[in-house]
Protein backbone atom coordinates (compact mmCIF):
# COMPACT_ATOMS: atom_id res chain seq x y z
CA UNK A 1 0.00 0.00 0.00
CA UNK A 2 2.71 2.24 0.72
CA UNK A 3 4.57 1.78 -2.31
CA UNK A 4 1.36 2.11 -4.09
CA UNK A 5 0.62 5.65 -2.45
CA UNK A 6 3.99 7.09 -3.42
CA UNK A 7 3.67 5.97 -7.05
CA UNK A 8 0.41 7.97 -7.40
CA UNK A 9 1.92 10.91 -5.57
CA UNK A 10 4.61 10.34 -8.22
CA UNK A 11 2.00 10.75 -11.27
CA UNK A 12 0.44 13.62 -9.66
CA UNK A 13 3.57 15.67 -8.63
CA UNK A 14 4.69 15.31 -12.75
CA UNK A 15 1.05 15.77 -13.77
CA UNK A 16 1.66 18.97 -11.75
CA UNK A 17 4.39 19.65 -13.49
CA UNK A 18 3.27 19.24 -17.10
CA UNK A 19 0.62 21.20 -16.65
CA UNK A 20 2.51 23.86 -15.48
CA UNK A 21 4.75 23.69 -17.99
CA UNK A 22 1.85 23.80 -21.06
CA UNK A 23 0.21 26.82 -19.41
CA UNK A 24 3.83 28.55 -19.53
CA UNK A 25 4.12 28.07 -23.40
CA UNK A 26 0.95 29.13 -23.64
CA UNK A 27 1.79 32.30 -22.11
CA UNK A 28 5.08 32.87 -24.54
CA UNK A 29 3.14 32.04 -27.17
CA UNK A 30 0.83 34.32 -26.71
CA UNK A 31 3.15 36.73 -25.49
CA UNK A 32 4.37 36.54 -29.14
CA UNK A 33 0.98 37.54 -31.03
CA UNK A 34 -0.10 39.68 -28.88
CA UNK A 35 0.02 43.70 -30.26
CA UNK A 36 1.56 45.40 -27.59
CA UNK A 37 4.59 42.99 -28.02
CA UNK A 38 4.91 43.74 -31.74
CA UNK A 39 7.44 46.35 -33.10
CA UNK A 40 5.66 49.28 -34.07
CA UNK A 41 6.21 50.91 -37.04
CA UNK A 42 6.30 54.75 -37.12
CA UNK A 43 4.56 56.47 -39.84
CA UNK A 44 6.53 59.37 -41.45
CA UNK A 45 5.26 62.70 -41.44
CA UNK A 46 4.17 64.15 -44.57
CA UNK A 47 5.59 67.62 -45.28
CA UNK A 48 3.00 69.34 -47.48
CA UNK A 49 3.52 72.60 -48.81
CA UNK A 50 1.19 74.88 -51.32
CA UNK A 51 2.68 76.78 -53.52
CA UNK A 52 1.31 79.78 -55.34
CA UNK A 53 2.83 81.64 -58.33
CA UNK A 54 1.03 85.13 -58.96
CA UNK A 55 2.90 85.32 -61.83
CA UNK A 56 1.38 82.14 -63.22
CA UNK A 57 -1.80 82.07 -61.72
CA UNK A 58 -1.16 78.24 -60.77
CA UNK A 59 -0.84 76.97 -57.52
CA UNK A 60 1.17 73.50 -56.92
CA UNK A 61 0.19 70.65 -54.26
CA UNK A 62 3.93 69.14 -52.97
CA UNK A 63 4.10 66.34 -50.63
CA UNK A 64 7.57 65.59 -49.48
CA UNK A 65 9.39 67.39 -52.25
CA UNK A 66 7.30 66.19 -55.02
CA UNK A 67 4.69 67.83 -56.98
CA UNK A 68 1.22 65.61 -56.13
CA UNK A 69 -0.87 68.14 -58.56
CA UNK A 70 -1.39 71.82 -60.35
CA UNK A 71 -3.80 74.03 -60.18
CA UNK A 72 -4.88 76.67 -62.25
CA UNK A 73 -6.22 79.84 -59.86
CA UNK A 74 -7.30 83.34 -60.29
CA UNK A 75 -5.00 85.89 -57.93
CA UNK A 76 -5.38 89.41 -56.79
CA UNK A 77 -6.15 92.14 -59.08
CA UNK A 78 -3.91 95.37 -59.55
CA UNK A 79 -6.42 97.12 -57.07
CA UNK A 80 -6.57 94.39 -54.83
CA UNK A 81 -3.25 92.68 -55.28
CA UNK A 82 -2.66 89.17 -53.49
CA UNK A 83 -0.56 89.21 -50.24
CA UNK A 84 3.32 88.14 -50.86
CA UNK A 85 4.89 85.74 -48.43
CA UNK A 86 5.00 82.00 -45.82
CA UNK A 87 1.75 81.92 -44.30
CA UNK A 88 -0.42 78.42 -42.72
CA UNK A 89 -4.24 76.85 -42.97
CA UNK A 90 -5.87 78.48 -40.17
CA UNK A 91 -8.72 76.71 -40.67
CA UNK A 92 -11.24 74.76 -43.39
CA UNK A 93 -14.95 75.87 -43.87
CA UNK A 94 -17.37 73.18 -46.23
CA UNK A 95 -19.80 75.20 -47.71
CA UNK A 96 -20.09 78.31 -46.06
CA UNK A 97 -22.51 81.36 -45.94
CA UNK A 98 -21.10 84.49 -47.49
CA UNK A 99 -22.12 87.36 -45.10
CA UNK A 100 -21.64 91.18 -45.61
CA UNK A 101 -23.25 94.38 -45.33
CA UNK A 102 -26.95 92.92 -44.01
CA UNK A 103 -26.41 90.45 -47.78
CA UNK A 104 -26.41 87.05 -46.74
CA UNK A 105 -25.18 84.06 -49.41
CA UNK A 106 -26.12 80.63 -48.52
CA UNK A 107 -24.29 78.11 -49.43
CA UNK A 108 -24.75 76.93 -53.45
CA UNK A 109 -23.77 78.10 -56.85
CA UNK A 110 -24.32 82.07 -56.18
CA UNK A 111 -22.05 82.11 -53.30
CA UNK A 112 -19.20 84.60 -53.72
CA UNK A 113 -16.49 82.07 -51.83
CA UNK A 114 -17.63 78.84 -53.49
CA UNK A 115 -17.95 75.40 -51.90
CA UNK A 116 -15.21 75.57 -49.78
CA UNK A 117 -13.21 78.21 -47.79
CA UNK A 118 -9.57 77.72 -46.46
CA UNK A 119 -8.58 80.94 -44.39
CA UNK A 120 -4.58 81.94 -44.09
CA UNK A 121 -2.72 83.60 -41.29
CA UNK A 122 -2.68 86.62 -42.83
CA UNK A 123 -6.03 87.60 -42.25
CA UNK A 124 -8.53 88.54 -43.99
CA UNK A 125 -7.23 86.01 -46.81
CA UNK A 126 -7.64 82.41 -48.45
CA UNK A 127 -7.92 79.70 -50.66
CA UNK A 128 -11.74 79.45 -51.80
CA UNK A 129 -14.15 78.63 -54.61
CA UNK A 130 -15.49 81.07 -56.86
CA UNK A 131 -19.31 81.99 -58.47
CA UNK A 132 -17.44 83.36 -61.19
CA UNK A 133 -15.43 80.38 -63.07
CA UNK A 134 -14.42 82.85 -65.99
CA UNK A 135 -12.24 84.68 -63.91
CA UNK A 136 -9.75 81.49 -63.47
CA UNK A 137 -6.50 81.78 -64.72
CA UNK A 138 -6.59 85.69 -64.04
CA UNK A 139 -6.13 88.42 -61.90
CA UNK A 140 -9.13 89.07 -61.20
CA UNK A 141 -10.00 88.36 -57.68
CA UNK A 142 -10.01 90.74 -54.42
CA UNK A 143 -6.37 89.19 -53.09
CA UNK A 144 -7.42 85.95 -52.29
CA UNK A 145 -6.99 83.02 -54.23
CA UNK A 146 -9.83 81.56 -55.95
CA UNK A 147 -10.31 78.12 -57.66
CA UNK A 148 -12.84 76.31 -59.63
CA UNK A 149 -14.86 74.23 -57.97
CA UNK A 150 -13.62 71.22 -58.68
CA UNK A 151 -10.17 72.08 -57.82
CA UNK A 152 -10.85 73.52 -54.56
CA UNK A 153 -12.96 70.34 -53.47
CA UNK A 154 -10.24 68.30 -54.49
CA UNK A 155 -7.40 70.35 -53.09
CA UNK A 156 -9.62 70.66 -49.98
CA UNK A 157 -9.75 67.17 -49.29
CA UNK A 158 -5.92 66.92 -49.47
CA UNK A 159 -5.04 69.46 -47.24
CA UNK A 160 -5.09 70.11 -42.89
CA UNK A 161 -4.90 73.00 -40.73
CA UNK A 162 -1.18 74.06 -40.03
CA UNK A 163 -0.09 73.32 -44.24
CA UNK A 164 2.23 75.91 -44.88
CA UNK A 165 0.94 77.89 -47.88
CA UNK A 166 4.14 80.36 -50.22
CA UNK A 167 2.45 83.06 -52.14
CA UNK A 168 5.45 83.90 -54.53
CA UNK A 169 5.17 86.78 -56.49
CA UNK A 170 7.88 87.15 -59.14
CA UNK A 171 8.99 83.50 -61.14
CA UNK A 172 11.92 82.38 -59.12
CA UNK A 173 14.14 78.73 -59.57
CA UNK A 174 11.47 77.24 -57.82
CA UNK A 175 8.42 78.34 -59.58
CA UNK A 176 10.01 77.25 -62.89
CA UNK A 177 10.47 73.77 -61.60
CA UNK A 178 7.40 73.71 -60.59
CA UNK A 179 5.25 75.12 -63.09
CA UNK A 180 7.48 74.98 -66.47
CA UNK A 181 9.80 77.38 -68.24
CA UNK A 182 7.00 78.12 -70.44
CA UNK A 183 6.27 81.62 -72.30
CA UNK A 184 6.94 84.62 -69.67
CA UNK A 185 3.86 85.23 -67.56
CA UNK A 186 2.27 88.34 -66.80
CA UNK A 187 3.79 90.23 -64.60
CA UNK A 188 1.69 90.06 -61.06
CA UNK A 189 1.12 93.45 -59.06
CA UNK A 190 2.13 93.53 -55.33
CA UNK A 191 1.35 95.67 -52.43
CA UNK A 192 4.76 97.68 -52.18
CA UNK A 193 4.60 96.90 -48.23
CA UNK A 194 4.95 93.20 -48.60
CA UNK A 195 7.41 92.97 -51.38
CA UNK A 196 10.24 92.09 -48.81
CA UNK A 197 8.86 89.77 -46.37
CA UNK A 198 10.70 86.90 -45.25
CA UNK A 199 9.71 83.60 -46.72
CA UNK A 200 9.41 82.28 -43.09
CA UNK A 201 7.73 85.13 -41.66
CA UNK A 202 3.95 85.99 -41.28
CA UNK A 203 3.01 88.73 -43.02
CA UNK A 204 1.47 91.76 -41.19
CA UNK A 205 -2.26 92.98 -42.12
CA UNK A 206 -2.78 94.76 -45.19
CA UNK A 207 -3.86 98.36 -44.77
CA UNK A 208 -7.37 98.92 -44.83
CA UNK A 209 -7.57 100.54 -48.31
CA UNK A 210 -6.32 97.63 -50.05
CA UNK A 211 -9.65 95.89 -48.85
CA UNK A 212 -12.44 95.67 -51.22
CA UNK A 213 -15.79 95.47 -49.49
CA UNK A 214 -15.83 91.32 -49.66
CA UNK A 215 -12.43 91.82 -47.87
CA UNK A 216 -13.82 93.01 -45.07
CA UNK A 217 -16.87 89.68 -45.04
CA UNK A 218 -18.23 87.70 -42.34
CA UNK A 219 -17.42 83.48 -43.16
CA UNK A 220 -20.04 82.19 -41.21
CA UNK A 221 -19.69 78.25 -40.79
CA UNK A 222 -22.49 75.71 -41.15
CA UNK A 223 -23.06 72.54 -39.80
CA UNK A 224 -25.97 70.38 -40.62
CA UNK A 225 -28.37 71.78 -42.10
CA UNK A 226 -26.69 75.63 -41.58
CA UNK A 227 -28.96 76.77 -38.07
CA UNK A 228 -28.45 80.26 -38.91
CA UNK A 229 -29.21 82.19 -35.53
CA UNK A 230 -26.38 79.38 -34.20
CA UNK A 231 -23.79 79.54 -36.96
CA UNK A 232 -20.04 80.22 -35.87
CA UNK A 233 -18.97 83.19 -37.64
CA UNK A 234 -14.79 83.83 -38.45
CA UNK A 235 -13.59 87.11 -39.90
CA UNK A 236 -12.44 86.39 -44.01
CA UNK A 237 -12.51 87.84 -47.30
CA UNK A 238 -13.27 86.83 -51.21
Amino acid sequence: MKAQKQIRLGIATTLTFLAVQALAQGAAQHAIVTPEAKQQVPVAATNRVIVVSLEDRKLALVENGKVVKVYPVATGKPSTPSPVGTFTIERRVANPTYSHDGRVVLPGPNNPVGSRWMGLSIKGYGIHGTNVPSSIGKAASHGCIRMAKSDIEDLYSKVSVGDTVQLIGHRDEETAQLFGDGATPTPAVQPPAQTALAAAAPAPAVPAQQHSTANAAVMTMTRAGLAAAAGLAVAGSM
